[in-house]
């Protein structure tokens, strides 16, 4: 029986089916490790609404940011607003509802969903904005009960892919990427280099591709510096 290909030819025929109204976690942290291709072909579809789940929500106009640009977002769950102009106006003129996450919980959230794990308690924002509204339990200290982070998309990029979807992160652009391919319903990656299945050594697997149902070997990355020191 011959399985249907995971492999797409390009961003648009990967992400033809993302609508107004989803849920979205993209990788990346800053603009290291961000899927180009995929955030450029949603800005040229102009898909609405979008609650999208990412460290910054892009930084300085670029990566995530262009969405926030076009108005394309309407709420954000992340960590750090710092170095986004565009995510700070809007939040204060209330265009866009933003909860911010403690980077940790973030990620942990993320894992949670991936492992069918119901929810866990941390120390972590007890006494602060961030306890509002949760259950507090007593264990060595007060801790909160975190649920998990889910979405019906994550857009991620990796450095190496397989035919089947197995991935191969580069160093720090590996961030949060893995985490969201296990927490979302569908995972389209973009990758550098698209090699035969085998040629990953199953060591080395980053993400297994029963995680990834779409992806496409992507082009033009820009690989953009936040901030460059030259001394």
């Amino acid at each position: 029986m011959k399985t249907k290909s995971k492999v797409f030819a390009n961003a648009r025929e990967a992400l033809f089916d993302i609508a107004d109204g989803i849920t979205l976690m993209s990788g990346g942290f800053g603009l290291c490790g961000i899927p180009e291709n995929s955030i450029d072909e949603l800005v040229r579809r102009g898909v609405k609404n979008l609650h999208v789940i990412s460290n910054n929500i892009g930084n300085s106009g670029r990566g995530l940011a262009l969405l926030l640009k076009n108005r394309q977002i309407s709420r954000a769950t992340c960590s750090y607003v710092g170095g986004n102009p565009d995510l700070e106006e809007q939040m204060m003129s209330g265009e866009v509802h933003v909860t911010l996450v403690p980077q940790g919980t973030f990620a942990e959230r993320i894992r949670a969903a991936g492992m069918g794990i119901r929810g866990f308690y941390t120390p972590t924002g007890f006494g602060t904005l961030v306890a509002e509204g949760k259950e507090v339990r007593e264990f060595d200290r007060p801790c909160l009960l975190e649920l998990p982070l889910e979405a019906d998309f994550a857009i991620i990029k990796a450095q190496r892919a397989d035919t089947y979807g197995n991935l191969w992160f580069q160093e720090t652009a590996r961030n949060f990427s893995p985490l969201m391919g296990m927490a979302a319903r569908t995972t389209i990656a973009e990758v550098e280099e698209l090699v035969p299945l085998g040629a990953i050594p199953a060591e080395d697997v980053h993400l297994p591709g029963v995680f990834v149902q779409r992806l496409y070997q992507g082009h033009d990355y820009k690989n953009e510096i936040e901030i460059l020191l030259l001394q």
